[in-house]
């Protein structure tokens, strides 16, 4: 019983970092509490997590809690010792679990004269923190000073697998915390640009605005009423005018009219020809007068039909031109003889207006654009989303159909043991009514032999019965308790593999019970594995349902072949047959899909072929192929090391 108190809490503990990797966005206060956590279910007064940064070749300890040593600050980084001067740099190099008692850290000292910072404990296990490409975090690290208070092989199997949990957690924390950082460090450079800019040149100020206006969705007067205000912040513009020239009419119109003494155009709308607008375009160069080169201008006929006021001090009109196609005139006049323009305003001016037709032109084109890109970052913002909903609902989805196949076994079981126990109550329950009535009858004093030998008879074939039922149950709870074990373990152990796929595929009776599909097991008796059988488990329970959801229709009769032999370089070929229906090349590419389906809603999830596919490449260190044709059946060819442990030794 406390050992399944034990496990529910294991269990509670990792849907709690789950749902803490989801919540939590600071990595100590994580930390913190899987600390709290892990202290449920076994001694963790002394627990510690080392995070290494790969760029830099430093550690931090963002967490650090020891009865001994005290604490450490989480943001002190420290450069990564060898791996023989310190046992957390060891796990974090050699990537491997690492477990030490007094005597073992007395020896490294003795040897070395160097192991570790602390003080020296009575057990330590330390775990590496490892990301999707099997590199370094971290390391998690729980240790004891006291006799009292150490640490089984059950402890550090558990302390594994919740350090594999903490890694998938720490992944997403840390690109969180990667994310802020680069939004801080950007939003710190735009706020250092902004600033830059704060400091620049009129000019350059007045152009950026310029450029901006085309970009803004502005009405003309706006427009205009913008551009007034950024040419008056660089020279004195109280009398200013927007020209505009329609090459379709061949006019020029007044958009904008701002004037000390007049207070609208003479006219909105000319042709052109007449007045000083039309001579700049005609010219196609900014034009710079006074009151007497004004009056000379048009007492040579240059300039016919000025329009407004024309007792000016000084003028200048600049064309708004792109590649040489006009827009129209930028006019600022004076009537104050003490304001005159010089020769640096009007190339002022005509930069301006350069910049001006440059914004008008591109004004329609850039609303489009921008429209165009807004509901592109919209609909890229969805998908984004929708692409990060979807990698997270299959991870989960992954998670789930792991459970859910340790789940059906549950069930399986359970249900199989139900018909032998039932049996065992029935027999019992007869065994009593006998009892009774051969009690009764001899109290009565009516006992003969012949009634004494055939309760004797009932008596011995219930014992058969219920000998035989609950030798049955027994042996149904051992094969469910090491196959359930495996599946929830990720430990590597030495099995005959034999006698394992009997007790996987006894766990699987309940599938296979009243269908008519033959299952034959062919593997030499003494072939043993030093490999992960939880892996074996779930690929060859992955490969017995696929083939009865896919291979065979409910009634159809079949059969199901698994063979296994070893080869002179030390690995193990397994072969899966069952002569089911099949699949067609298309079907066949797309098997070890995630979420790839012919049996959409009627039992196919998807995923059984997609983590046989990654356990038999990842856990087991393999190859796996497949080969199938409509009506032939299928076939899976799977090769791996006969010793893991072996192999990552080498390795």
């Amino acid at each position: 019983m406390e050992r399944l108190d034990r496990l529910e809490a294991v269990q509670s503990m990792l849907l709690e970092i789950g749902q803490l990797s989801t919540s939590c966005s600071d990595i100590t206060a994580f930390i913190e509490a899987v600390h709290r956590a892990l202290g449920r279910i076994m001694y963790a007064a002394n627990f510690y997590v080392a995070l290494a940064d790969r760029e830099d070749g430093t550690v931090r300890f963002p967490y650090f809690v020891d009865e001994a040593d005290g604490t450490r600050d989480p943001n002190e980084r420290i450069t990564l010792a060898s791996p023989e001067q310190s046992p957390t740099a060891w796990v974090l190099l050699n990537r491997q679990t690492l477990v030490l008692t007094a005597a073992d850290f007395h020896e490294r000292l003795k040897n070395s004269g160097r192991w570790g910072d602390g003080s020296v404990p009575e057990h330590f296990v330390a775990c590496p923190l490892l990301d999707q490409n099997h590199q370094a975090l971290g390391a998690i690290v729980i240790q004891s000073y006291s006799p009292d208070e150490t640490y089984s092989e059950e402890d550090q199997a558990l302390f594994g697998l919740i350090a594999n949990h903490v890694s998938n957690a720490l992944q997403g924390l840390q690109s969180m915390d990667r994310l802020e950082r680069a939004v801080q460090e950007r939003t710190a450079a735009l706020a250092h640009e902004v600033a830059e800019r704060g400091r620049a040149e009129k000019v350059q100020h007045a152009l950026y605005q310029i450029a901006d206006l085309s970009a803004q969705a502005l009405d003309t007067d706006a427009l205009s009423a913008s551009l007034h205000g950024i040419i008056g912040e660089l020279m004195v513009a109280d009398n200013f005018l927007i020209a505009l020239y329609h090459p379709d009419t061949q006019e020029i119109s007044i958009p904008y009219f701002v004037d000390q003494k007049d207070s609208a155009p003479s006219l909105q709308r000319f042709p052109f020809g007449k007045a000083m607008c039309s001579y700049v375009l005609s010219s196609k160069q900014a034009q710079l007068h006074d009151l007497g080169s004004f009056r000379q201008l048009v007492a040579n006929g240059i300039v016919t039909e000025p329009l407004g006021n024309t007792e000016i001090a000084s003028w200048m009109g600049a064309p708004m031109l792109v590649h040489e196609k006009p827009y129209g005139v930028l006019v600022v006049q004076s009537y104050d003889p003490a304001i005159v323009y010089s020769k640096a305003d009007l190339d002022l001016l005509a930069f301006m207006a350069s910049h001006v037709a440059v914004a008008i032109a591109r004004m329609q084109a850039d609303r489009k654009i921008r429209k165009a890109k807004q509901e592109l970052e919209q609909q890229n913002a969805a998908l984004n989303d929708a692409l990060h909903a979807l990698q997270e609902a299959q991870s989960e989805l992954v998670r789930q159909e792991k459970l859910a196949s340790l789940g059906r076994l549950v069930a399986g079981v359970a249900h199989e043991i139900n018909t032998p126990l039932g049996i065992c109550v029935t027999a019992t329950s007869h065994l009593v009514q006998e009892l009774k009535l051969t009690r009764e009858e001899l109290a009565a004093g009516e006992m003969t032999e012949e009634s004494l030998a055939t309760f004797f008879d009932v008596v011995d074939q219930s014992l058969r019965i219920m000998t035989t039922n609950t030798q049955r149950a027994a042996a149904l709870v051992r094969s469910f308790k090491q196959v359930a074990v495996d599946q929830s373990s990720g430990d590597i152990r030495s099995f005959n593999l034999d006698a394992y796929l009997k007790e996987v595929l006894l766990s699987l009776q309940p599938k296979l019970k009243g269908r008519p599909v033959k299952v034959e097991v062919d593997c030499p008796k003494d072939l043993v594995l030093d490999s992960y059988p939880g892996a074996v488990s779930q690929i060859v329970t992955n490969m017995v349902m696929n083939s009865l959801v896919h291979g065979f229709e409910r009634d159809q009769p079949g059969n199901i072949t698994v063979r296994a032999a070893v080869e002179e370089d030390g690995w193990v070929v397994l072969d899966y047959a069952d002569d089911g229906a099949g699949m067609d090349k298309g079907t066949l590419d797309k098997l070890f899909d995630p979420f790839f389906t012919t049996k959409r809603g009627t039992g196919g999830s998807g995923l059984g072929a997609h983590i046989l596919y990654n356990l038999v490449t990842g856990a087991l260190g393999g190859t796996v192929r497949v080969e199938s044709a409509p009506g032939e059946g299928l076939r899976y060819h799977l090769r791996f090391p006969q010793s893991l442990r072996a192999e990552k030794a080498a390795a």
